[in-house]
């Protein structure tokens, strides 16, 4: 395993979400130990919601600047969920993973935010632009992407 300042943090957070997840979230403790750099957790949409019974999987990719920098969370595999601020590439328009980030946040905080960005969505729908910043932006990192926030899409 490398070393790296934020390896302790990471180590912390992984048992914790190990030992105490989110309602309907689990990640594979054994297999993100050997590679804190890469986690991938496993949501259930929330009961009650559009997306309920629904499994979507989000990768998390940190680097050593993590805490003080926000890590790259995308959706990936099969099922990105169709929501306005989720482009059909997996990339998430949320504040707190780019201009409102704060090192206080953990990976628990993030799941817990997407999760519930998903169950107040009213209508499952692309995002406006999501062709446009598909091509445009397809392989670049969505942690330094300026968003356009559309909270009355929700």
């Amino acid at each position: 395993m490398s070393t790296y300042p934020s390896e302790k943090r990471l180590l912390k957070e992984l048992r914790f979400f190990v030992d105490e997840p989110p309602e309907g979230m689990c990640v594979d403790g054994e297999e993100t130990e050997q590679n804190l750099k890469l986690w991938i957790v496993y949501m259930n949409g929330a009961e009650g919601t559009l997306f309920e019974g629904e499994k979507f999987k989000l990768q998390f990719k940190f680097d050593g600047t993590y805490p003080f920098e926000a890590p790259e969370v995308t959706f990936v595999g099969d099922n990105i969920p169709v929501h306005p601020h989720i482009y059909s590439n997996g990339h998430i328009c949320l504040s707190i993973l780019s201009d409102d980030w704060s090192p206080a946040l953990t990976v628990q905080a993030i799941c817990v935010s997407i999760i519930s960005m998903l169950s107040s969505c009213k209508r499952k729908e692309r995002p406006e632009d999501d062709r446009k910043y598909i091509r445009s932006l397809r392989d670049k990192d969505p942690t330094y992407t300026k968003w356009n926030f559309y909270n009355d899409k929700i």
